[in-house]
Order: structure tokens, then C-alpha cells, then sequence
């Protein structure tokens, strides 16, 4: 796939509702066996979120990892440093897709990556070979490839005179797997795993508010493919707004954007009740 170039500041546009998950997924990991907690947080971003692991965890020692120098720049500008309960923010550098922890961890969480990452699923046993016992990994994935958002800008990407250029541009559709997948894949490693499913109903503000949405995530890869040529990308975008205009309509309210996420909680060496 396209290796996409990130911007922090499109991506942070809409950071309340990007957040949410994560803040629900946090709301769902159990209490960590370490004190204080050492933590990897896996396609960081540009830090609003692994911050909040500090709020949730005080005293721990959390290190953002992300492959971005734009995201990882924003973030050690914005979030690096000693936090209020004696513990510590940091950010590296690291390809999540080659990543293993080189000490054990209470948690290993990534927040909207591994959809990123062909074959994560085959990173899990590394990762569960690094946790404590009772330590956890806890992510969230888009699980909305069928959505109009997904198949148009597919559709798009797949006419003829886009087809070399934009090959590999979008995510394919065996990007995230099935709930069942993930529970049966991580049981199997010696862990008992929470999963589901939640579709949020975001409502969106502004002028083309999904298209500036994409254009913080699902759109990087193309219009990192475009770059070089601006009559192209402005094509492309104008087609893809028209699209998305009809299949996402205004309302006096705003624009209502469906959004469909799957959460795994996966605790190692743990029994259910």
C-alpha cells in the first residue's frame, strides 16, 4: 500500500470524535499488574490520545510509537515530557508492522492503526509474549470498509485512468477481520478477550465536513499518490466530494456520519468469571 504522508493538523480537525473510541476503549482495560505501569501505545499519532493514558494511569511510563516524523513531531512538541502523577510521555520512532518490545509491558494499545498494517494479526504473539501476567492488549480498528465513505472512494480509485496511479492507494477490504477472528486468535495465545462492535452516529460541521474527515485518514494514501500532480488531485477530489455530498446529506443540524469501530480487550493469563 501507498505509504502515506500524514498532517497532524487535518487529522486533529475532528479529535473529539476520533478520541471517543479510545476513550472507550480505556473504560473497558482492567485494572495493570505493574506500579508504576509501563505502556506502549502502537500508531500514536499526534499524541492527544496516548495523553490520555497518562490521565487514566498516573504514574506510569508511556511511550508513543508512530512511523510518521509529522505526527511524532506534533506529538513530542505537544505532549512529551513528565506528566502530573510522576510518570512519563515519550515518543520513537517504529514500523508497527516490525515493532517487539524489548521489556516486559502491563499494556500495549493502538488506537485506529493496525487497519493499517497488513498481517497485525500475526504481530499478536509477540506482543503477548511481552506482556505481564494479567497485562493487557487493547486496540480499536474502523471495521467500515462497506460504508459509502470506503466503497466510493474505491470506486473512484479503480476507474480506468486513475487505475495505475492509485493502485494500492486504498485500503483493501481484508484490512480488519471479524470479531470472531481476533477472540479466537488471541484465546489461542493464552488470553481471554473482550470483543465488540459500536457504530457512533458523528455529527459532523462545516462545508464537505466527510471529505475534510477522509481527508485526515482514509485519503492520506491518495492524495500522497497525487501529490506531484494538482490537477489530478483537484479532479479526483471534486468527483469524490460530489459523491460523498449525495451519500452523506446536510441536515439544519449538521452531517451525520455513520461510523462503525470493532474494540478487542485481550487479557493475558486471564480466567473469566
Amino acid at each position: 500500500m501507498t505509504t502515506p504522508r500524514w498532517d497532524p493538523a487535518q487529522y486533529l480537525r475532528h479529535a473529539g470524535h476520533r478520541a471517543r473510541p479510545f476513550a472507550d476503549l480505556l473504560a473497558r482495560i482492567p485494572r495493570l499488574p505493574g506500579d508504576p505501569p509501563r505502556i506502549a501505545d502502537l500508531g500514536c499519532g499526534p499524541g492527544n490520545v496516548t495523553a490520555l493514558l497518562a490521565g487514566r494511569w498516573p504514574t506510569a511510563r508511556v511511550t508513543g510509537y508512530d512511523n510518521s516524523p509529522e505526527m511524532l513531531d506534533r506529538a513530542r512538541a505537544d505532549h512529551e515530557g513528565p506528566t502530573a502523577g510522576g510518570g512519563r510521555l515519550d515518543f520513537a520512532h517504529a514500523d508497527v508492522r516490525t515493532w517487539t518490545p524489548g521489556e516486559p509491558h502491563d499494556l500495549i494499545v493502538s488506537n485506529a492503526t493496525l487497519q493499517w498494517v497488513p498481517g497485525h494479526a500475526d504481530r499478536f504473539a509477540d506482543w503477548a509474549a511481552a506482556l505481564e501476567p494479567g497485562g493487557a492488549l487493547a486496540f480499536q480498528v474502523p471495521d467500515n470498509l462497506d460504508a459509502p465513505l470506503h466503497t466510493l472512494l474505491r470506486d473512484l480509485a479503480a476507474a480506468p485512468r486513475r487505475r495505475s496511479r492509485l493502485a494500492g492507494a486504498v485500503r483493501a477490504a481484508g484490512s480488519v477481520h471479524s470479531p470472531g477472528f481476533y477472540l479466537d486468535r488471541l484465546a489461542r495465545l493464552g488470553c481471554v478477550a473482550d470483543v465488540w462492535q459500536t457504530t457512533y452516529q458523528h455529527v459532523l460541521q462545516g462545508e464537505d465536513p466527510v471529505l475534510d474527515w477522509a481527508k485526515g485518514t482514509a485519503l492520506r494514501p491518495a492524495l500522497t499518490a497525487l501529490a506531484d500532480d494538482p490537477e489530478a488531485r483537484e479532479e479526483f477530489l471534486t468527483e469524490y466530494r460530489a459523491l460523498l455530498r449525495t451519500a452523506y446529506p446536510s441536515a439544519p443540524y449538521g452531517t451525520v456520519l455513520p461510523f462503525r469501530r470493532l474494540f478487542v480487550v485481550a487479557v493475558k493469563g486471564a480466567r473469566s468469571a
